[in-house]
């Protein structure tokens, strides 16, 4: 293939009852109804498998490629696609949920990995807020506060604003609340461990909670508010601005105002999500919205424009 060409993708969408319809009237995704809570963009998961859209690979399933041209990433070291990326918009609140690390997926989820995962607030009503951690002190004190549903004692909520990142490692207590639209970063895996619901029906019926499985995993004690939101501070353009690094992925974002190149060699390859905006990359016209990934051996993204891009590496 060109080591110019981009491997654009067209996104997956799941309707939920807490959806909305911002991935339509924000982003411009063609799909209907107003309980659309995720566009996965970047995604070989068997739940959502993208599709490659145009160049070369024109049809193909993410999975497919995955597997057929193991140099377009790398050779990367792992029998699926590590990534998946999201964006969510919560019309009404999440199920507040928890994760599990890889070793307890393995064993009790059928060889599935766990889900670290983490956040980019691209926008939040005024005054929002959102679960991160909780207040029980011990496994003892977690278990009493679930058990005897002192969910009130238990949540911790933390205000937030656009442009806030939040890291979401196994075992952390976390839900999105209504009016939050955000960038998901994660592992490939589609667990989550429902703790509470607020007692929602769906269908007529209480949505499955996962009590035993939460009380294995949650870490006690939770993280400090102080640690769980890294609020944004750094607004200038043009340059790559890490948001985190840890073992399963770097996420970075650049504010594009004019001409910029990020240098990206070294990477097995790069994901890219427009988030703001349209300009180009190395010569491809990009769009808020569009989700695409730079093969190995691309060294720098030439990008042009007037855009936020959101990027991470594996």
């Amino acid at each position: 293939m060109d080591s110019n060409e981009v491997i654009f993708l067209t996104p997956c969408f799941s309707h939920t009852i807490w959806g909305g319809n911002k991935l339509r009237t924000v982003f411009g995704y063609d799909e209907s109804g107003d309980d659309i809570g995720e566009c996965w963009g970047v995604s070989a998961h068997p739940s959502g498998d993208c599709t490659v859209r145009g160049g070369a690979y024109d049809g193909k399933k993410l999975s497919e490629l995955w597997k057929e041209a193991p140099e377009i990433f790398g050779s990367f070291d792992s029998d699926r696609f590590p990534l998946l990326i999201k964006i969510i918009d919560a019309r009404d609140d999440l199920s507040i949920q928890v994760h599990p690390d890889d070793e307890y997926a393995g064993v009790h989820e059928n060889g599935s990995l766990g889900k670290t995962e983490c956040w980019y607030i691209l926008d939040c009503d005024e005054d929002a807020t959102i679960v991160v951690g909780h207040n029980a002190k011990d496994k003892e004190e977690l278990k009493d506060m679930i058990k005897s549903g002192r969910w009130n004692d238990f949540i911790r909520l933390l205000p937030i604003r656009k442009g806030d990142f939040i890291q979401i490692d196994p075992g952390t207590v976390h839900a999105i609340k209504g009016g939050t639209l955000l960038l998901e970063t994660q592992q490939s895996s589609d667990i989550t461990y429902r703790v509470y619901d607020y007692d929602r029906l769906q269908n007529g019926l209480p949505r499955q909670l996962h009590i035993d499985q939460s009380i294995d995993v949650i870490v006690t004690p939770a993280k400090s508010a102080e640690e769980s939101v890294i609020h944004r501070t750094d607004d200038s353009k043009n340059r790559v601005i890490e948001l985190y690094s840890c073992k399963y992925y770097t996420v970075s974002r650049m504010s594009v105002d004019g001409e910029a190149v990020i240098d990206i060699s070294g990477a097995p390859f790069t994901i890219m999500s427009v988030t703001e905006g349209e300009g180009s990359v190395n010569g491809n016209n990009i769009k808020k919205g569009d989700h695409f990934i730079l093969p190995h051996g691309t060294d720098e993204a030439k990008a042009a424009g007037n855009m936020e891009l959101v990027f991470s590496r594996p």
